[in-house]
């Protein structure tokens, strides 16, 4: 779709969003190699990390039902470079923090920053989309992964080159400087999204929807609660894979994270494929037949005799869910009557609610029945959702 005067080509901006996508990645993944560091100088058990790191999910989860406000004042650009700037700032600080309180409260903002710039890309790139008129959102979300992957590698690669942990966190943060000034003049000003949306026919978003409009539209809250589901798979991978893969499955404790590995390459690899397939396919098949690949390769993971099947089936896992939230993101932010600036934050506030609760509840199973059993609860949902999307589908077209 071609929009005349637009200042930014629509490849400009959808390059420069995807270095957005990949700050996302590097900048929570950055965390996970500086845990035992924080660890050890707090001189705090399991179960007090425990409850910091549920902090990280409370800011995000803290800031992402209010973003509908900020997007709608300021636009996503302003957001994603606020959020990207400050996260800069907040990551050395990590490694700073000395006491508990001061921990907490830094943990609590580097999730508001992550929850920010999270929800103001999503919204930015679902504006870009509709100017491509094709999909673009499951490629960048695949350089989240890559992000995600540069991040908790990159950072132990420079420790391990004798970087001292704030040091090599000092250059994360300014890397991630680097690329929100060169990407900020790429991406689109607030009077220019105004303009493509209105072009797209939301005149409802152009003229100044209600900025709670997705928490009472049915079709966002039904896509959001199928995004809890495909959160909460990942979310029981990135919590129960090793402790699974260890207690169930006889793994050597030391390559039981391999589990988490294989499914997040997996998972990276598929949705960098993933426009390509949506297009091929169509996103009925690639949502329906993503969730059946996912439940099978759960069952495979389960009812494997050995630690190597169950890997098999975690990569399977992986390959089914990798596009279904793209997919979702895409269809709320498409809606007719209500903007991306809406639904999106709702969509990433259920999404991340099964991402952060979901594992906890698993848990409960876990304790009773074990986590196989857990692990067959989540193909179950995997299964409803599969279901359920293409029942919403079927209804929607005879309509």
């Amino acid at each position: 779709m071609e929009i005349k005067s637009l200042p930014i080509r629509p490849d400009t901006a959808r390059n420069a969003v995807r270095f957005i996508f990949f700050v996302c990645g590097l900048g929570l993944a950055s965390w996970a190699p500086v845990v035992p560091y924080v660890k050890q100088r707090l001189g705090i058990d399991d179960g007090v990390l425990g409850l910091l790191m549920l902090l990280i999910g409370g800011g995000a989860l803290f800031i992402m039902p209010f973003s509908t406000i900020l997007l709608n004042k300021f636009g996503t650009r302003k957001i994603i470079f606020l959020s990207g700037i400050t996260l800069a700032l907040i990551l050395p600080m990590l490694l700073i923090a000395n006491s508990i309180i001061t921990m907490g409260i830094t943990l609590f903002f580097f999730g508001m920053c992550m929850g920010g710039i999270e929800v103001s890309a999503n919204a930015h790139s679902i504006l870009i989309q509709k100017l491509f008129d094709r999909p673009i959102l499951s490629g960048l979300h695949g350089i989240f992964s890559v992000g995600g992957l540069t991040g908790s590698l990159g950072l132990g690669l420079l420790i391990k080159l004798g970087f001292q942990a704030t040091y090599a966190m000092l250059l994360i943060s300014l890397l991630i400087v680097v690329i929100m000034f060169v990407m900020y003049r790429r991406l689109y000003a607030h009077d220019d999204e105004i303009r493509i949306n209105s072009h797209h026919d939301d005149k409802k978003m152009a003229a100044g929807q209600s900025k709670w409009a997705g928490w009472f539209n049915l079709h966002v809250l039904f896509l959001g609660m199928l995004c809890f589901c495909a959160y909460l798979s990942e979310g029981s991978m990135l919590d129960w894979s090793a402790v699974f893969l260890h207690e169930e499955k006889n793994a050597p404790l030391e390559i039981a994270g391999i589990g988490y590995a294989a499914f997040s390459i997996a998972m990276a690899t598929m949705r960098l494929f993933g426009d390509v397939l949506v297009v091929r396919l169509d996103h009925r098949v690639v949502v329906v037949g993503g969730g059946l690949l996912a439940v099978f390769g759960l069952l495979v993971a389960v009812l494997s005799p050995s630690y190597w099947g169950a890997l098999a089936g975690f990569i399977l896992l992986g390959f089914g869910a990798a596009n279904i939230v793209p997919i979702l993101f895409s269809h709320a932010g498409n809606l007719k009557g209500v903007g991306a600036s809406a639904s999106i934050p709702v969509m990433s506030t259920l999404g991340h609610s099964g991402q952060l609760l979901g594992p906890a509840l698993l848990g409960g199973v876990a304790q009773f029945y074990g986590i196989s059993v857990s692990l067959i609860v989540v193909a179950f949902l995997m299964l409803s959702l599969s279901v359920s999307y293409w029942t919403y589908w079927k209804f929607q077209t005879r309509k």
